[in-house]
């Protein structure tokens, strides 16, 4: 089956964007399958720039149909923002395809995410203050607003009458604000339902139709897989599975018709948020990583955490998400150093543990064990394939694939899209 998943190996931020438009080309559709305007992507096409936050990169492919699942949690005027940045720079989004069964972010959504977080101080998670996690939970419910509910104003109003009972109870009696009316909601909401109405399709529908054609499904993820409510660092996590598993759920397609799954990783780490981070760098070492790598935040604008890379973690993603290759992208960051430090276990207690630790409290507690690596100061950019690279810079690599337990398929040597190393095809 023509079908593949693409994610985050890490915290997020490692390049997804990138890959997913590498892949492009190739491809007949490119779905989102969870999260929200929480995630950003950067892809760069020649000498422009663009920063994707709800819509698939495979929206900026001819050819390619992108598609917003069923997982999505969707704010129709971030995403009706986004179309129309693109269109004025030429981009056609009149393929895109929306699940009519994607979650709703409704402004009571994103002032309960942010008085929540405020209220909780020094122990709030992080979070973008976008209404992501509200949404999810409004979904787990059952009070949710669906894409569907904008073409029934009967059922649109009375949803967030239900939702609203609860919420202004709270938003008055807990944090002191102001009551939200439901007429002024429903007014802004059925407001988007003629501009969204082009898009509306059923995506599952659609999805399997293309996989029983023999068309290339990729489906991508948003964030990464440190970040998964069930699989990552919790609680300091978002909302969804951005692991492979949340590509069956979030589209509708059975597990069986995925044939490859791709995981992302940086040739160093990075994380937003707050959460541990074992190979975390206060010094000159992650000033200069977060300064090279441009590692701001592409959704939040918040500089990212840096670190030398972690192979526990990578040995973890490939195993909780049956990884069977990676895409490494940003080595060409690395450059200049004369010795690489790699984390190739932790210490726990006085212990070497070579896996990650399924206790919170262990890992808050986990020290780095490092392995250093000879580094290269030789431009790698211009390398067109693996034999081009720096022989330290070769040894990196296999060192990496070796620690991670997947094969290395691809190099990123630049932010381009050309600049890129295939060592195997993914499709």
């Amino acid at each position: 089956m023509p079908a593949l998943v693409l994610l985050g190996a890490q915290w997020g931020d490692e390049g997804k964007g990138k890959a997913t438009d590498l892949l492009g080309g190739s491809v007949d559709y490119v779905v989102r399958y969870q999260g929200g305007n929480n995630a950003g992507h950067t892809v760069v096409v020649g000498d422009q720039k663009y920063a994707l936050h709800l819509l698939p990169s495979g929206i900026l492919s001819p050819g390619c149909t992108p598609v917003i699942g069923n997982g999505v949690v969707v704010d129709p005027s971030v995403l009706l923002s986004e179309l129309s940045g693109l269109n004025e720079r030429g981009v056609d989004t009149s393929k895109l395809l929306l699940s009519g069964n994607a979650h709703i972010i409704t402004p009571y959504n994103v002032t309960v995410d942010k008085v929540t977080e405020r209220f909780l101080g020094k122990r709030k998670i992080g979070t973008t203050g976008r209404g992501i996690g509200p949404t999810y939970a409004d979904k787990i419910n059952r009070v949710g607003i669906r894409v569907q509910d904008l073409y029934d104003e009967s059922i649109l109003t009375q949803k967030v009458e239900a939702a609203l009972d609860v919420k202004n109870q709270i938003l008055t009696k807990l944090y002191n604000r102001r009551a939200i009316a439901v007429d002024q909601v429903v007014e802004e909401l059925l407001g988007y339902a003629d501009k969204l109405a082009p898009y509306v399709a059923d995506t599952v529908l659609v999805l399997n139709q293309a996989l029983e054609e023999d068309k290339v499904v990729l489906f991508e993820g948003g964030q990464g897989t440190l970040l998964d409510i069930d699989h990552g660092t919790y609680p300091f996590v978002t909302s969804s599975n951005p692991t492979a598993g949340g590509a069956c759920t979030g589209a509708g397609v059975g597990p069986t018709k995925i044939s490859r799954v791709i995981g992302i990783l940086k040739a160093y780490t990075t994380r937003v948020g707050a959460g541990p981070f074992p190979t975390e760098l206060f010094d000159e070492d992650g000033e200069a990583l977060r300064r090279i790598g441009g590692e701001r935040g592409v959704t939040t604008g918040r500089d990212r955490r840096c670190g030398w890379f972690d192979a526990v973690i990578a040995r973890y993603a490939t195993r909780v998400n049956g990884l069977t290759d990676f895409f490494l992208t940003k080595l060409d960051v690395l450059t200049g150093w004369e010795q690489i430090p790699v984390c190739v276990a932790y210490e726990i207690d006085g212990k070497r543990v070579e896996e990650l630790p399924y206790s919170q409290t262990d890992f808050h507690h986990a020290k780095p064990v490092y392995e250093m690596l000879p580094g290269w100061s030789e431009d790698i950019s211009k390398a067109k394939s693996f034999s081009d690279l720096p022989k330290n810079a070769q040894s990196y690599v296999k060192a990496l694939e070796e620690m991670s337990g997947a094969p290395i398929s691809a190099i990123g040597v630049g932010p381009g899209r050309d600049e890129t190393i295939e060592v195997n095809s993914f499709l």
